[in-house]
């Protein structure tokens, strides 16, 4: 064989093993953990992941993921909530149009956590655990996100479940998010944990 035959061979081999390991880790830690609404221990903290915002206004995913966790709340499943995401002027300042929609919504001001440093997943479960004392929480995100954020949070020493949140979305972003978990993010995710801080 051609050594540069040879070469792109071992690295076609090298990036699927990687894929692999990292979604067998993802399925064996979040695997029993994705649960349905009526399934949520009453008074749970809900972590909810940011995501775009525009002029002010959750985009599909964070919305669909804001209107789940209402309802959580409405039903006494979830007592807190926590907004986490970027909180910069230039990403729109996630956690505060999160926390308006959620006002918006009727959940108690009181009851909400904004977290402006969430700047991808694994600093939201982070923070959650260090800043905020979180132990146990029921995650909202998108399915093709959630059971990384499960694993990650898990990782991290937080009783992590989940609630897949629901998503009027563009079909193409959709499958587009679900090859960047599986090519792309769960391996990182993975890697992130291997390496510790």
């Amino acid at each position: 064989m051609h050594p540069v035959a040879r070469a792109v061979l071992v690295v076609v081999v090298t990036v699927e093993l990687i894929i692999t390991i990292a979604a067998t880790w993802v399925y064996a830690s979040s695997s029993g953990r994705v649960l349905d609404a009526a399934d949520v221990p009453a008074g749970s903290t809900a972590l909810v992941l940011g995501s775009l915002v525009h002029d002010g206004e959750p985009g599909d995913y964070v919305r669909g993921r804001l209107d789940t966790a209402v309802d959580l709340y409405r039903t006494g499943r979830v007592s807190r909530i926590i907004n986490s995401g970027n909180g910069s002027a230039a990403a729109g300042d996630e956690p505060a149009v999160m926390r308006s929609y959620l006002e918006d919504h009727g959940v108690v001001g009181d009851d909400i956590t904004d977290d402006p440093h969430g700047m991808d997943t694994e600093a939201s479960c982070r923070r959650a655990d260090e800043d905020f004392g979180v132990r146990a929480a029921v995650i909202v995100t998108q399915d093709f996100h959630l059971t990384r954020a499960i694993a990650l949070c898990r990782s991290l020493g937080i009783d992590a479940t989940g609630v897949a949140a629901r998503c009027d979305c563009p079909a193409w972003t959709v499958v587009r998010n679900h090859l960047r978990e599986l090519a792309l993010a769960r391996p990182r995710a993975l890697l992130s944990v291997v390496g510790g801080p």
